[in-house]
């Protein structure tokens, strides 16, 4: 609606009708907006919290995962050297007559993903939960062996 055309012409009505404007452009322009899922990705990616070791032969990846079965994890790589970790956390089934007086230890799904290096060899990872601590081991590649020179034979014309 513009305000112009009823006649009324004071900064004070522009300015409105800027803000109206600018609000009917941020609508039309929300596909930039982060969708629901990267949004719950993103949360649960940042209440997941883990450790990263390097060692001569091998990256291994902490987790701590209390309370959590063997299903409720899943470890897969993506991309060819995306290493993701996921899974839900379900809250516990009430019993009768009890109810929740404080609820701090978090449900839900989490999620962590970890971009491995060029030396990871996919192929070579393992993962255990042991004790409520997830340790996912990924092997490194061997280094590559340093190129013999090659030697060519002189042929005399």
């Amino acid at each position: 609606m513009d305000l112009r055309i009823m006649g009324v012409d004071s900064p004070l009505f522009s300015t409105l009708q800027q803000m109206m404007d600018l609000a009917n452009d941020t609508e039309k322009s929300s596909f930039n907006a982060p969708t629901r899922t990267y949004l719950r990705d993103a949360k649960a990616m940042a209440t997941t919290p883990a450790d990263v070791k390097e060692y001569p032969s091998s990256y291994v990846f902490i987790i701590d995962m209390p309370g959590l079965k063997s299903g409720d994890i899943k470890v897969q790589v993506e991309e060819d050297n995306v290493l993701v970790i996921s899974g839900e956390r379900r809250r516990e089934e009430e019993k009768e007559g009890a109810k929740y007086v404080r609820m701090e230890r978090r449900v839900g799904n989490f999620m962590r993903k970890f971009v491995l290096p060029e030396n990871a060899n996919t192929d070579a990872i393992s993962a255990v939960c042991q004790d409520g601590v997830l340790t996912v081991t990924v092997e490194k590649l061997p280094p590559p062996e340093p190129k013999k020179p090659k030697k060519i034979e002189v042929k005399i014309a």
